[in-house]
């Protein structure tokens, strides 16, 4: 399964790709990219129909299907102004230094130099755009700029090697919890930003979202050695399926195959109108549940049966809290 984020990456990838070899072959394609020919084959299909504004023929990339199709051979023009260097107006430009001057508020440490260097270039070539991003204010919602007070007191013990006490709350039992953890690193991953530590409560590595952190004191006491401890991969985001993770089989309407693509999926079976059977791991049933009620009548929990009456059940207690 390729979901959409996944393709418009691949996509963004694939035309640079092709246009440094002019041609390619779809098998080598695919081998580069980490998927089959055929979803290679449904890239170039979308690809069919991107271009500039206007949506006229002369608009959009051309692909050489009948390459494709008879020698297994990649090619596409018409797409040479991707390598265009990018040219701004100063409405664009300033709305670019206003985005950046607020990156630049919520940043740690390490990643201010780099947004300071990039201003610094867009500004003195920006002209009136730098001018007219003056005269805006950037202010952070309070809780954005707690979570970046928070990150750079969490990144300093991480750097210092000591300890952190942290008042925290657990969404999935609706309770907060003090705990003492050992930070490995602050990370950012999936629009959010979280505290990769080793816990003493819970006696493993976990991650915690600073936004449900209510407070952190950094302790006099030096982090412990902790076998195998090392900074978790978030490249393909926060959660990371793991075969012993329950395995669930979920039948969505159409109005509900967004779940395909905005979560990992091990297998997709399109159904019947336009319907979609996925399964999936889940590590905390308690998320299961939340989802499935969320989706309501648009999804069906067909595996496993234990999982599903228990949704059913929840479902009939929130509806008793409804009069009539």
């Amino acid at each position: 399964m390729s979901g959409a984020r996944e393709q418009v990456a691949r996509l963004l990838a694939l035309v640079p790709y092709i246009q440094a070899r002019r041609e390619v072959s779809l098998e080598q394609a695919a081998a580069d990219f980490g998927v089959g020919p055929a979803q290679i084959v449904k890239d170039l299909n979308v690809l069919w129909f991107c271009g500039l504004p206007g949506l006229g023929m002369g608009d959009l990339i051309d692909v050489d299907m009948d390459a494709l199709e008879g020698e297994g051979v990649i090619r596409v023009s018409n797409a040479e102004y991707l390598a265009r260097p990018l040219r701004l107006d100063s409405s664009e430009a300033s709305a670019l230094i206003v985005a950046l001057r607020a990156l630049r508020e919520g940043a740690d440490d390490h990643v201010r130099p780099i947004v300071d260097r990039t201003l610094g270039k867009l500004e003195a070539a920006a002209g009136d755009g730098a001018a007219l991003a003056a005269r805006v204010e950037i202010r952070l919602p309070r809780q954005q700029r707690r979570v970046a007070e928070l990150r750079e007191r969490l990144a300093r013990a991480v750097e210092e090697r000591r300890q952190v006490r942290l008042d925290y709350y657990v969404p999935t039992r609706d309770e907060s919890t003090e705990r003492v953890v050992d930070p490995v690193r602050v990370v950012t991953a999936d629009g959010h930003t979280y505290l990769d530590a080793w816990c003493h409560l819970a006696e493993d590595q976990r991650l915690f979202r600073l936004d449900r952190v209510s407070s952190a004191t950094v302790l006099d006491v030096p982090v412990q050695q902790h076998t195998g401890l090392r900074p978790r991969d978030l490249a393909d985001g926060i959660f990371s399926p793991s075969p012993d993770d329950l395995l669930a089989t979920l039948r969505l309407a159409p109005s509900a195959r967004w779940v395909a693509e905005y979560y990992p999926v091990e297998e997709t079976e399109e159904a019947d109108g336009g319907a979609l059977t996925v399964r999936l791991r889940v590590g905390d049933p308690a998320w299961l549940v939340r989802l499935m009620l969320r989706l309501g009548a648009s999804a069906d929990l067909a595996d496993p049966p234990q999982l599903a009456e228990r949704v059913r059940s929840v479902a009939g207690q929130a509806l008793e809290n409804y009069p009539g």
